[in-house]
């Protein structure tokens, strides 16, 4: 897998093999100046994402920040070699630092969900950590692209939105949901169903990030696959839907989506550094600002550019299933968004 994480992190922008992404050297004038900053990087989550954006050539400056351990991780991360200088923070009053001229900020800081617990459960503790990195975030770095991964998303990103408007720095171009690890999932399970290699299948997934509110549009996916039956398309949402709940269950206990998510958010972020170097026609799935739906917030199919989201896709056509899926979701979907609201104003 190390080598198909290589060879997307490096083939749209160089067109070198996977094999360059472990030179030692890169020449200045490769790719611009990025920093990059993971908060929570000493976590299960933070630890494998900080190696990957490590290996990504894109990232010239790589900040490691976390309330403990973290310069342990900066440490061995450092002796990897490739482009990135790598610094570690811990500590609030290391934070600042940590985030100075940062590009993009990715924040997989939390508690993680264990068995019995459903997002909602991690959302006391979770809600404050993160209304405490994006008030340092609007304070240290305001332009940054904001990656949000700790959950629940479809409450933390609303609460990163009302942290940055009462800051007076919020842009809803260059907030974003991490919502990734569902396409990923969709694409693996579907690509193992049809029966056709995974690397050329896409599947947007919309909605949000939460149980039913991802919604898997395996009708528009690619290659289109004619021998699943309606059972086998309701079984592969299903499974997607609780992709989650399987590796916590199959951890017994012992951690959740650790790897997984990592590699998700390392996907999203270098397609969010791809659109910030100008790299035309990148488009990923994310929990974004939205007109989509009568929704404030909606993971939708977007196109990543110099400023962030220079375009939220509509959502195509749809089949009669996923129709029926989009209308069920909705108010869970809108609980959610309304819950990280009221948390900050009400706080």
């Amino acid at each position: 897998m190390l080598r198909s994480i290589q060879s997307s992190l490096r083939r749209s922008t160089t067109g070198a093999s996977s094999t360059h992404l472990l030179r030692r050297f890169y020449s200045s004038d490769s790719a611009p100046e990025r920093k990059v900053a993971v908060l929570g990087a000493a976590g299960g989550i933070g630890q494998p994402l900080a190696l990957l954006m490590k290996l990504n050539p894109l990232v010239s400056k790589l900040s490691l920040y976390d309330i403990a351990a973290t310069p342990g991780v900066a440490a061995d991360i450092s002796h990897i070699n490739t482009r990135s200088e790598v610094n570690g923070y811990m500590g609030e009053d290391q934070l600042g630092k940590a985030l100075e001229g940062c590009d993009i900020v990715i924040i997989p800081a939390g508690v993680p969900r264990k068995p019995g617990m459903n997002r909602d459960d991690l959302f006391n503790i979770n809600a404050g950590i993160v209304k405490s990195l994006c008030t340092a975030i609007a304070k240290y770095c305001p332009h940054a692209l904001v990656n949000m991964i700790s959950n629940p998303v479809n409450s933390t990103v609303p609460i990163a939105a009302e942290v940055f408007k009462k800051a007076g720095t919020y842009d809803e171009k260059k907030l974003f949901g991490v919502t990734m690890l569902d396409v990923v999932r969709a694409k693996t399970f579907y690509a193992e169903k049809a029966k056709v290699p995974v690397e050329g299948v896409n599947v947007p997934v919309v909605g949000g990030h939460a149980g039913i509110t991802i919604l898997p549009l395996f009708s528009q996916a690619t290659p289109q696959a004619n021998n699943l039956s309606y059972e086998d398309i309701e079984a592969l949402t299903k499974r997607t839907q609780d992709g989650g709940t399987e590796v916590v269950v199959a951890k017994a206990g012992m951690g959740s989506a650790t790897l997984s998510m990592a590699y998700a958010g390392a996907i999203f972020a270098d397609a969010c550094l791809k659109g910030l170097n100008g790299v035309p026609d990148v488009v990923e799935c994310s929990f974004v600002q939205s007109c989509i739906t009568e929704l404030p917030f909606f993971a939708s199919k977007v196109r990543l550019g110099k400023n962030g989201v220079e375009e939220v896709l509509d959502l195509g056509p749809l089949s009669d299933y996923e129709k029926q899926g989009l209308e069920s979701l909705k108010p869970e979907l809108k609980s959610s968004i309304e819950k990280g609201i009221k948390f900050v104003t009400e706080s």
